[in-house]
């Protein structure tokens, strides 16, 4: 497993960014939380493309971090199976914040409108409707 790595300074944003700050860990997060990607080749369906070996080191930084675990599939035993932890799931309200934003400005955006809107009508139980889609998955 992954060394984590140290602290830059005692700045919470700077640590968090030490998991989070890169091109494709928020992507993996999301494909894994909001989309309910569970297999490493759902992962490599979507649309932005990332490599296997990106994939690959993403996800061990994500584990090691304490962020996703990694089960043999019971239906499958050659088949890996990925889920969030708790500590994945606390990341949704700035994950769907992000997404807004990103929602706003990009006038490109292919967000799924049910998405945004309820991002804007009610994100906390957008939340709460989306962790509870988790539990007992893990």
């Amino acid at each position: 497993m992954k060394k984590l790595p140290q602290p830059r300074s005692g700045c919470p944003l700077s640590y968090a960014l030490d998991f989070i700050g890169d091109k494709w860990t928020l992507v993996v997060l999301r494909d894994l939380i909001i989309l309910r990607k569970r297999h490493f080749h759902e992962f490599l369906g979507s649309d932005e493309g990332i490599a296997t070996n990106i994939l690959t080191d993403r996800l061990k930084q994500l584990e090691s971090a304490g962020l996703v675990t990694r089960v043999r599939d019971p239906a499958q035993a050659r088949r890996v199976v990925y889920a969030p932890t708790a500590k994945a799931l606390d990341l949704l309200p700035a994950m769907l914040e992000i997404l807004r934003w990103g929602d706003k400005y990009f006038a490109g955006s292919k967000a799924p409108r049910a998405l945004v809107r309820g991002i804007a009508r009610d994100r906390d139980a957008l939340v709460a409707g989306l962790r509870s889609g988790h539990r007992g998955k893990r």
